[in-house]
C-alpha cells in the first residue's frame, strides 16, 4: 500500500451512499468508485466520490448505508470527454474501515499557489477568495485543487502571489450549480476545499 502523503492527508467518516462501480485501470490495477455522504454540523450533506483499489474493496466488502472511515488523499484529473466538469475531484482511499463515530471531513494540504488569487463577495457582502493549489504526489504528478477562503482570511489570501508555498487545513465540500449548455441549464456538482486555516511557508 502506498504511504499517505504528508502533503495531502484526508480523513473522512460518512455513510456509503451507493454501490461501488468500476472506474478505470492504471498500471495493471483496477480502481472502483463509490459515493460517500458526509454530514456537516449544519445538517447539510456533502456527497463525495471515493476511488479505491479493487482488492481493498474486496477485502473489506462494505455494504450500502454502512458507515465508513477513509484515510487517503484528495486528487484531481482533467476530464477531456467534453461532458461534466473539466477538473474532476475525488478522494483516493489508502485505507478503509467500519466506523460508529461521528461524521468527519478533515484535510491538510501543503502545496504551491499556481494561479493569482481571486477576491470576490457573496450577495450578502461576505468576502471570498478563490485559490488554486498545486500539490505534489508520487510519480512526478501534481493535483490541482480549488480552495476557498472566507472573511479576514480571504482578504489576506488575496495578497499572496503565484509560487507562494502554503499549508492549509479545511474540509472538502460539494456545491450544486447550473451550467448553461446548448440544451439549456444543466445541474452539476463542483467540489472544492473550504479552508479553515492557512499559512504561507517561507522558502
Amino acid at each position: 500500500m502506498d504511504m499517505i502523503s504528508e502533503n495531502n492527508a484526508l480523513r473522512l467518516t460518512g455513510t456509503l451512499a451507493g454501490r461501488p462501480h468500476f472506474s478505470h485501470s492504471s498500471r495493471g490495477a483496477e480502481f472502483w468508485q463509490f459515493p460517500l455522504a458526509v454530514r456537516r454540523l449544519s445538517g447539510t450533506e456533502d456527497v463525495l466520490n471515493v476511488i479505491a483499489r479493487r482488492e481493498l474493496l474486496e477485502a473489506f466488502a462494505p455494504e450500502e448505508t454502512e458507515k465508513l472511515q477513509i484515510l487517503g488523499e484528495l486528487r484531481s484529473f482533467n476530464n477531456r470527454s467534453g461532458t461534466g466538469a473539466k477538473l474532476v475531484i475525488t478522494a483516493f482511499a489508502h485505507a478503509l474501515s467500519r466506523s460508529d463515530g461521528e461524521d468527519e471531513n478533515s484535510l491538510c494540504l501543503t502545496g504551491t499557489l499556481c494561479k493569482p488569487p481571486t477576491l470576490r463577495q457573496t450577495p450578502l457582502g461576505r468576502d471570498i477568495c478563490d485559490l488554486m493549489l498545486a500539490v505534489n504526489r508520487h510519480y512526478g504528478r501534481s493535483d490541482y485543487l480549488p480552495c476557498i477562503c472566507w472573511g479576514s482570511l480571504a482578504r489576506e489570501a488575496a495578497c499572496w502571489s503565484v509560487g507562494q508555498r502554503l499549508r492549509l487545513e479545511g474540509r472538502v465540500q460539494s456545491r450544486r450549480y447550473l451550467k448553461n449548455t446548448g440544451l439549456g441549464p444543466e445541474e452539476r456538482i463542483a467540489y472544492e476545499v473550504s479552508v479553515a486555516a492557512a499559512e504561507p511557508i517561507e522558502s
